[in-house]
């Protein structure tokens, strides 16, 4: 880890430094995602347990998947399972997992790609490793994050994205300390490629020991930041963190991340998923798979799934699983 990086990151395009009028977003929390299993059983990190849904919007949920070296015949997926309401964007940072969907969609994702699903009006799909990976084994790390989409999206038609490594925006910070991947939104005036319906920015971030680095943010977004490999600290105060955390950043113009001098054994880098959006403020139904505006709107959803409304598992794609 990472998957994506570069030679040269001087030739990079760079962040400009804050103004002296920015705000700095300070530290409003900090906590650890507690371990869970997933599908069939592969582990995870819950980034968002115990996080107030306000200082979310307009995430729902967010998965740590791994990272954990399977041996041969060890890696698990999911089965099939709808969804309803929401998006979910998987970023596969090692390893690589494939998906299919009963509209007819899906693909490969491994080592840096993206695949962002809009489950609209409701899908069924299913992730699976590879059966070369089953075989062999091998090192498998992501994260999968659900976003909301606002009433008047919830039913729009699925759709997937297939973001590939070579589209994702890479910058420097002014100093060269980080390595930032714009995988959506915009920062600094650079776009990704991720196509959203609400408003949001999505970074993998990569600092060298010791670096530093403060990014413009929009002030109306929210701001949080995961850690996923290393040891560090968060804001002006300089607020601990390490592998497995979430920061939960209050309101300003810009936020700051900083690399312990010294990193454990598995990473020379801190390596950190920073993301952020524009509140929905709408009401927040959930059950399982479905993400709705009311509780009714959720029992339409089950019945839907249940009366075959989400479309059809491909003949190869065996039945439809539990959902998750």
């Amino acid at each position: 880890m990472p998957a994506v990086t570069v030679d040269n990151i001087l030739a990079l395009p760079r962040i400009t430094d804050p103004v002296p009028a920015a705000q700095p977003r300070p530290v409003l929390s900090v906590t650890t995602a507690p371990r869970g299993f997933e599908g069939d059983g592969f582990p995870v990190h819950r980034a968002f347990a115990s996080i107030e849904m306000r200082h979310l919007d307009p995430f729902i949920h967010m998965d740590q998947m791994g990272e954990v070296h399977y041996a041969p015949g060890e890696p698990k997926g999911t089965p099939w399972h709808p969804h309803r309401g929401f998006e979910t964007v998987t970023y596969m940072i090692d390893g690589t997992m494939e998906h299919q969907d009963s509209h007819g969609g899906g693909g490969t994702i491994a080592n840096g790609d993206t695949q962002w699903m809009t489950a609209g009006g409701g899908i069924l799909h299913i992730e699976t490793p590879p059966e070369r990976l089953v075989t062999s084994g091998g090192l498998f790390h992501g994260v999968q994050l659900w976003v909301n989409l606002p009433r008047e999206d919830k039913l729009v038609a699925p759709r997937y994205q297939d973001i590939s490594r070579d589209r994702v925006a890479l910058l420097s910070s002014p100093d060269g300390g980080a390595l930032i991947r714009v995988i959506a939104g915009d920062l600094d005036g650079h776009r990704g490629p991720g196509s959203t319906h609400t408003p949001i920015t999505l970074l993998h971030v990569s600092l060298a020991r010791g670096a530093r680095v403060t990014v413009p943010w929009n002030a109306e977004f929210n701001a949080l930041a995961y850690v996923l490999a290393g040891d560090g600290s968060a804001g002006a105060d300089r607020r601990p963190i390490h592998s497995g955390q979430t920061v939960v950043f209050g309101r300003g113009d810009t936020l700051t991340i900083d690399a312990a001098d010294e990193q454990d054994s598995r990473t020379d880098t801190l390596e950190v998923f920073v993301l952020g959006g524009k509140p929905i403020r709408e009401p927040v139904a959930m059950a399982g798979p479905f993400v709705m505006n009311t509780k009714a709107e959720v029992i339409a959803a089950f019945e839907d799934f249940q009366a075959g409304r989400f479309g059809s598992v491909p003949a190869t794609g065996g039945l439809p699983g539990p959902a998750q």
